[in-house]
């Protein structure tokens, strides 16, 4: 049965309990295709082979995965690159774009919110800065389950900005400042096929906002796929509004298994 989608869900939860990278790189690492999700899950709780320090923080690992990600079906190239041991840094672009496919706080966060502030020359964030946004997160299309207190709403906006430092796009810890960011070769070129994937035309992938996630203008993208033409790892070419791009593979799943190979 196909998991429902909850990308309109906007879960406190999920943003508090924080990006677990570390723990996530290191289930997948471990997973075991012939066996369900309920089961690999199962034998995390049991084994607790990532060394988590309480039994509390472990339980809380299985819900984060169990709600964020599809191993079988969608996510599965994700866990196939752990598996086979890619680069964490590599890896994490990565797994931003599989985990903000259906947690709409962080995707809209980032997309919106911190690019946004990022386009208009922001040196610094705060937490507060971040709970006004959060405060229209209903009229963004953004669902709760009932009305979040006070206390809430700032948990999940540090917890938001805690998110950005984990994946290389702030640093600091009470006023959070922006860094240089760039995306790995393979990490850009993944993400190429993937939204390829969700039938996008070359034109529309250039300009699609999901590259705000990786605080990426249009512009960013084209200077990369042109780069990436000249040494011959894809084809990109650009005749008027007439825009051809042809990839070294026919699916993400391809391309996945050619990382690590």
């Amino acid at each position: 049965m196909k998991a429902r989608s909850r990308a309109n869900v906007a879960s406190s939860f999920t943003v508090v309990k924080g990006a677990m990278i570390d723990e996530t790189y290191a289930v997948f690492a471990a997973w075991n295709f012939e066996r369900s999700k309920r089961q690999n899950l199962e034998r995390l709780r049991e084994e607790n082979f990532i060394g988590a320090s309480s039994a509390a923080w472990l339980r809380d690992v299985a819900r984060v995965l169990n709600r964020r990600f599809d191993p079988v079906d969608r996510d599965r190239p994700l866990v196939v690159l752990a598996k086979h041991g890619l680069p964490v840094d590599e890896w994490k672009p990565l797994l931003l774009w599989h985990m903000t496919r259906d947690e709409f706080l962080v995707r809209d966060f980032l997309e919106a919110w911190l690019f946004a502030a990022y386009e208009e020359g922001t040196f610094r964030v705060r937490t507060e800065d971040v709970t006004q946004y959060l405060g229209e997160i209903g009229k963004r299309g953004g669902k709760t389950k009932h009305a979040w207190t006070e206390q809430t709403t700032k948990r999940v906006a540090s917890g938001l900005l805690k998110i950005a430092v984990d994946f290389g796009f702030l640093r600091g810890s009470i006023a959070k400042e922006f860094v240089s960011f760039h995306l790995p070769e393979r990490s850009f070129l993944y993400l190429l096929h993937a939204m390829r994937d969700e039938k996008l035309s070359p034109s529309k992938l250039v300009t699609s906002p999901k590259w705000r996630l990786f605080l990426m203008h249009p512009a960013d993208v084209e200077h990369e796929l042109l780069r990436l033409h000249q040494y011959r790892k894809l084809e990109y070419q650009v005749a008027g509004s007439l825009v051809q791009l042809s990839l070294p593979c026919a699916s993400t799943c391809e391309y996945a298994e050619r990382m690590v190979a």
